[in-house]
């Protein structure tokens, strides 16, 4: 029986520490190799140029302004009526959105990022890749996928106060 249990933890332990590999330089949220934003930004593939959304211009930061990038604000989330509002489109990185599969929006990080995200509300804390442009609200600083906001403990709120943090160096 003790087996049993030692071999059921250490099955869940490999495959939640298979979604992601920072030794490899990877990141997966569900599907095939990614580019880390360090393999990104040595391939020049790393998505840092301004663009528009309804007639506002947005500036992202370079590669190395994101280094120890930190800040507090509110949180929101995107789910499926994203996903079918926008048939199927890619994110802003040109990647599949899944709301099921922890992931995230900002206006500024270059893409892709990988970011802390804290709740200040609770302190449950999660690790995802920024790989889509918003949220376009002004008082927000980031959108999570619906699961992001299901491991913060928000998903019901809708909303949350939390801290990001850029991990990617």
């Amino acid at each position: 029986m003790m087996r049993k249990i030692l071999f059921t933890a250490l099955m869940a332990a490999a495959v939640g520490l298979s979604s992601c590999s920072t030794s490899r330089g990877t990141f997966s949220s569900g599907g095939g190799r990614l580019l880390s934003p360090e393999e990104a930004y040595r391939l020049g593939k790393l998505k840092d140029k301004p663009y528009v959304i309804d007639g506002k211009r947005y500036v992202p930061m370079n590669y190395k302004e994101t280094k120890g990038y930190q800040e507090i604000g509110i949180a929101s989330w995107y789910g499926q009526e994203t996903l079918d509002q926008h048939n199927n489109q890619p994110t802003a990185y040109g990647e599949i959105f899944r709301p099921d599969k922890p992931s995230a929006a900002h206006k500024y990080l270059p893409l892709p990022a990988i970011v802390r995200v804290t709740n200040l509300e609770n302190n449950a804390s999660i690790v995802v890749r920024v790989n889509d442009r918003g949220p376009f609200v002004d008082d927000r600083v980031i959108d999570l996928s619906a699961e992001a906001a299901k491991q913060l403990g928000f998903h019901g709120k809708g909303t949350a106060k939390v801290k990001v943090e850029v991990l990617s160096k």
